[in-house]
């Protein structure tokens, strides 16, 4: 399996779903993170804990993207472990969302959906920046990659303009608006500090079979997180700024 070669990763929303996955996915990569940050709403989660337990690369941390206090706090406790050496990758899991039609959306749900899934990677990518900004200026760094010094933003194919897919199965207004969003930011981070050796991509990880096998999907939690890490280990320069899908595929904005 080709492997995705990173020495330091903070993961936000690994309380449970894609985060807890690919959180596992990464220590059973053939080379595991120097440092893996766990962000959580309940760092005292059973679930996260019992991956953490027995690694000393992962560091289980709170963090909720939606309070700029929490999210300094990460921040600084990021930079106790990683010192000068700065963050490589930040992977931007957290989402949430409400199910609506257009007939009952409301603005509370908008707001909320918002708050956590577009301006949470927001703040998230801002404070971290000069982390990720000493990652990408480290010695020997030139090419750019997540192995140097990346954002990944989780988004949806819900989110593509373009493509509008699955309207008649699911049209959650709310999450397909906060997505678009997010792919929006995705290419503004990209146009902002790509010139500083940071990689930016937004990425959909398929409409995933929930771990608890609740509901039915086309791809598993596990066949998703081994796509996403293959795909993390092959972007490169000319992938700054774009969407992909698990498999590898390119999406329409």
């Amino acid at each position: 399996m080709e492997g995705l070669a990173v020495g330091s990763v903070l993961l936000t929303g690994c309380d449970d779903g894609l985060g807890l996955a690919l959180l596992k996915g990464l220590l059973e990569q053939p080379t595991p993170p120097r440092h893996l940050f766990a962000a959580c709403l309940d760092p005292q989660g059973k679930a996260v804990n019992e991956v953490a337990l027995g690694s000393r690369n992962v560091v289980v941390l709170p963090l909720d993207v939606t309070d700029p206090n929490s999210i300094k706090a990460a921040v600084r406790r990021v930079r106790e472990e990683v010192g000068d050496s700065g963050l490589n990758l930040l992977l931007n899991t957290v989402g949430t969302t409400r199910r609506s039609t257009l007939a009952t959306e409301t603005a509370e749900n908008m707001s909320l959906v918002y708050a956590t899934n577009t301006i949470g990677p927001l703040q998230t990518s801002q404070a971290f920046l000069p982390l990720l900004k000493e990652a990408a200026e480290a010695e020997g760094q030139s090419e750019m990659s997540c192995s140097r010094a990346a954002i990944v933003n989780i988004s949806s194919i819900l989110g593509s303009i373009s493509a509008a897919e699955a309207w008649e199965e699911r049209q959650d207004v709310c999450y397909r608006c906060s997505k678009a969003a997010l792919n929006m930011l995705t290419k503004c981070l990209a146009l902002e500090y790509g010139g500083s050796g940071i990689l930016c991509v937004a990425v959909d990880p398929g409409y995933v079979t929930p771990p608890l096998g609740q509901g039915t999907g086309p791809v598993t939690l596990e066949e998703s997180v081994r796509g996403v890490l293959r795909l993390l280990a092959r972007l490169s320069a000319p992938s700054n700024g774009t969407f992909w899908d698990w498999r590898g595929q390119s999406l329409p904005w």
